[in-house]
């Protein structure tokens, strides 16, 4: 379903939170077999859905490339719904200084963010890339996380579209429909730079071409 979306690469980002265990050297393994299976297209690579807890952030300072995407020193995190907590910012700024750069994922799905979205952008003034699901575009995931990607992306502060699938009826993986939705937006260019240049810029370590000051 995604080749047939037009997607080449995907990233597998099992959950590193209270439920799951995070084990890199079985992900990958099973990562590796799947790519057997698949073939060539989709190109596979392994990264994590990091819960941004005190003993993941403590993990993750100490065996920075254990949770990135790839080979990279990007990493994915994901933040409560329930609670931010007051030194967020003191975390975010320990886990750059070993090197990692950290992608805010699903920020616009975020119900204590949805409140207040100005703080997304002061997240971007701190070096955070943001991850939008593209189907928040489409109303997949309710008004408000819809209303929240348009704000945002209004703002110049989407850097990545992902398709964040988990099946393939209800989180399927595809993003050819929040791709028009910003195409529609914002244009082709920025649409491009979403779902293509900027994913291909993790995925090689390189930094974002598309990286613009958000405005207010």
């Amino acid at each position: 379903m995604a080749a047939a979306d037009g997607i080449t690469h995907t990233v597998a980002t099992p959950h590193a939170n209270d439920e799951y265990s995070y084990d890199r050297e079985r992900h990958a393994a099973t990562l590796a077999e799947l790519q057997r299976r698949v073939g060539r297209s989709p190109v596979l690579s392994l990264g994590c859905d990091f819960h941004f807890s005190i003993e993941n952030i403590q993990d993750a300072i100490l065996h920075p490339a254990r949770y990135t995407i790839g080979s990279s020193s990007y990493l994915l995190v994901e933040f409560s719904d329930f609670a931010l907590s007051p030194f967020l910012a003191e975390a975010l700024t320990r886990l750059q200084s070993v090197g990692l750069m950290l992608v805010v994922t699903h920020p616009e799905r975020n119900l204590l963010l949805q409140r207040d979205p100005a703080h997304i952008l002061r997240l971007i003034e701190q070096g955070c890339v943001i991850q939008v699901t593209a189907s928040s575009f489409t109303g997949r995931f309710g008004e408000s996380a819809r209303r929240t990607a348009r704000w945002l992306l209004e703002r110049d502060a989407v850097h990545v579209l992902a398709s964040d699938a988990h099946d393939l009826k209800n989180r399927p993986p595809v993003l050819s429909t929040g791709r028009e939705a910003v195409e529609e937006l914002r244009g082709a260019e920025i649409a491009e730079a979403l779902v293509g240049e900027n994913p291909r810029a993790i995925l090689e370590g390189r930094p974002l071409p598309f990286y613009p000051e958000p405005t207010a």
